[in-house]
Protein backbone atom coordinates (compact mmCIF):
# COMPACT_ATOMS: atom_id res chain seq x y z
CA UNK A 1 0.00 0.00 0.00
CA UNK A 2 2.49 2.73 -1.12
CA UNK A 3 1.60 6.53 -1.27
CA UNK A 4 3.69 8.42 -3.64
CA UNK A 5 4.81 11.42 -2.14
CA UNK A 6 4.69 14.92 -4.28
CA UNK A 7 6.51 18.19 -3.14
CA UNK A 8 4.65 21.41 -3.62
CA UNK A 9 6.28 24.61 -4.42
CA UNK A 10 7.88 25.62 -1.19
CA UNK A 11 9.20 22.90 0.26
CA UNK A 12 10.97 22.30 -3.39
CA UNK A 13 12.20 25.60 -3.03
CA UNK A 14 13.34 25.01 0.75
CA UNK A 15 15.41 22.10 -0.76
CA UNK A 16 17.09 23.96 -3.47
CA UNK A 17 18.52 26.68 -0.44
CA UNK A 18 18.80 24.43 2.01
CA UNK A 19 22.95 22.72 2.64
CA UNK A 20 23.32 19.38 0.66
CA UNK A 21 23.46 17.17 3.45
CA UNK A 22 20.05 18.55 5.25
CA UNK A 23 18.27 18.35 2.52
CA UNK A 24 19.20 14.84 2.10
CA UNK A 25 18.22 13.61 5.21
CA UNK A 26 14.81 15.49 5.41
CA UNK A 27 14.25 14.13 1.73
CA UNK A 28 15.49 10.38 3.40
CA UNK A 29 13.45 10.94 6.45
CA UNK A 30 9.80 11.65 4.60
CA UNK A 31 10.69 8.84 1.83
CA UNK A 32 11.02 6.02 4.93
CA UNK A 33 8.15 7.03 6.64
CA UNK A 34 6.20 8.25 4.93
CA UNK A 35 5.90 5.82 1.58
CA UNK A 36 4.14 3.08 2.67
CA UNK A 37 2.45 4.69 5.67
CA UNK A 38 0.90 8.33 5.05
CA UNK A 39 0.02 8.47 8.86
CA UNK A 40 3.19 7.41 11.03
CA UNK A 41 3.05 7.06 14.68
CA UNK A 42 4.88 9.77 15.47
CA UNK A 43 2.62 12.31 13.42
CA UNK A 44 0.83 14.89 14.53
CA UNK A 45 -2.80 16.13 13.38
CA UNK A 46 -3.41 19.72 12.62
CA UNK A 47 -6.62 21.23 14.36
CA UNK A 48 -8.84 22.40 11.83
CA UNK A 49 -7.79 21.04 8.44
CA UNK A 50 -8.70 17.88 7.40
CA UNK A 51 -5.98 15.05 6.90
CA UNK A 52 -3.43 17.47 6.86
CA UNK A 53 -0.66 16.29 9.21
CA UNK A 54 3.01 16.98 10.68
CA UNK A 55 5.92 15.51 11.26
CA UNK A 56 9.54 16.08 12.84
CA UNK A 57 12.97 15.86 11.05
CA UNK A 58 15.46 17.03 13.38
CA UNK A 59 15.47 20.90 13.83
CA UNK A 60 12.61 21.03 10.55
CA UNK A 61 9.13 20.38 10.55
CA UNK A 62 7.26 18.74 7.55
CA UNK A 63 3.41 19.67 7.12
CA UNK A 64 1.74 17.42 4.58
CA UNK A 65 -1.66 16.57 2.73
CA UNK A 66 -2.97 13.13 2.52
CA UNK A 67 -5.03 12.40 -0.51
CA UNK A 68 -6.94 9.32 -0.33
CA UNK A 69 -9.06 9.64 -3.13
CA UNK A 70 -5.89 9.64 -5.65
CA UNK A 71 -3.71 7.73 -2.59
CA UNK A 72 -0.75 10.43 -2.64
CA UNK A 73 0.81 12.41 -0.19
CA UNK A 74 1.76 16.08 -0.58
CA UNK A 75 4.21 17.89 1.17
CA UNK A 76 2.99 21.40 0.96
CA UNK A 77 5.24 23.17 3.80
CA UNK A 78 8.77 22.57 5.37
CA UNK A 79 10.47 25.14 7.57
CA UNK A 80 12.08 25.37 10.56
CA UNK A 81 10.24 24.14 13.85
CA UNK A 82 10.77 27.68 15.31
CA UNK A 83 8.95 29.42 12.18
CA UNK A 84 5.64 26.69 11.81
Amino acid sequence: MSFPIEYDRQPTKFLKKCEKPIAKRIMDKIQSVLLNNPIPHDAKAIIGEHGVFRIRVGDYRALYWVNYKERRVIIFKLEKRSKV
